[in-house]
């Protein structure tokens, strides 16, 4: 591996499912520790790093009670439930000793921060690991989109996807056994082949702004650090 890394400020978009373990849902402990001590390996190396956690291991718990809900209602339950999610995370890294900021799209003032761009930037600065919680604030927006806005907001060289398999490919990897896998991929070929990947609004986001995505597998020890020192397995966006 490279002795510098090649990203030295990056955004990881990490799904709620990725913080699952082998459960239905919820969090398990194990996993987030594991993630959590490859994120400080990787900011020890002096990399910024800022988090848009999703939240699909606690609404998927709750979808059954989110049923009749308005589409509006239903999507704030979501982006209440990111914040459970980076509050676990912080408190995790502040275990293992990284200094940790969370802020919140929707202000909630006695638990996190408000989100404030240039307050987040100079945590950055100053070495703390930001997670930004709540997603965009407004319902009808993913996470990712979420994700691809704040890493243009904080200047960041990437967008790193830690997802559930090693990178994009042209169909579900775990249904189908000759799905192909991409080593490299354009934004245009990515909405054109309608691959899912991010959502459109999000791969239209990071083309604009020249933001390259990075997917790769967050259940592969080590790979989120080989991916910001430019080695590994992955799939690049750009």
């Amino acid at each position: 591996m490279p002795s510098t890394p090649k990203y030295r400020r990056i955004l990881l978009k990490l799904s709620g499912e990725g913080l699952m373990g082998d459960r239905q849902y919820g969090i398990d402990p194990d996993t987030i520790e594991r993630i959590c001590n490859e994120i400080k390996g990787v900011h020890d190396q002096g990399v910024q790093i800022c988090l848009v956690i999703g939240a699909g291991n606690i609404f998927r718990g709750v979808s059954s009670a989110a049923k009749g809900v308005e589409r509006t209602s239903a999507d704030y339950m979501g982006m209440l439930a990111t914040v459970i999610n980076a509050l676990v995370v912080q408190s995790t890294l502040e275990n293992l000793g990284a200094p940790t900021r969370v802020q919140s799209a929707i202000p909630m003032a006695t638990v996190c921060e408000p989100y404030i761009r240039r307050r987040a930037l100079r945590h950055m600065e100053k070495g703390r690991i930001v997670i930004f919680a709540a997603g965009t604030g407004n319902p009808f927006f993913t996470t990712d989109t979420a994700a691809a806005l704040r890493a243009v907001e904080m200047n960041c060289d990437a967008l790193l996807k830690g997802t559930q398999v090693d990178g994009v490919y042209d169909s579900d990897p775990n249904e189908n056994k000759k799905a192909k896998r991409f080593d490299k991929l354009t934004y245009q070929e990515v909405l054109t082949r309608d691959l899912r990947v991010m959502d459109a609004s999000a791969i239209t986001l990071a083309r604009e702004n020249e933001v390259p995505i990075l997917v790769f597998s967050i259940h592969n020890p080590g790979g989120f650090a080989e991916v910001v020192f430019g080695e590994g397995t992955y799939t690049i966006i750009n």
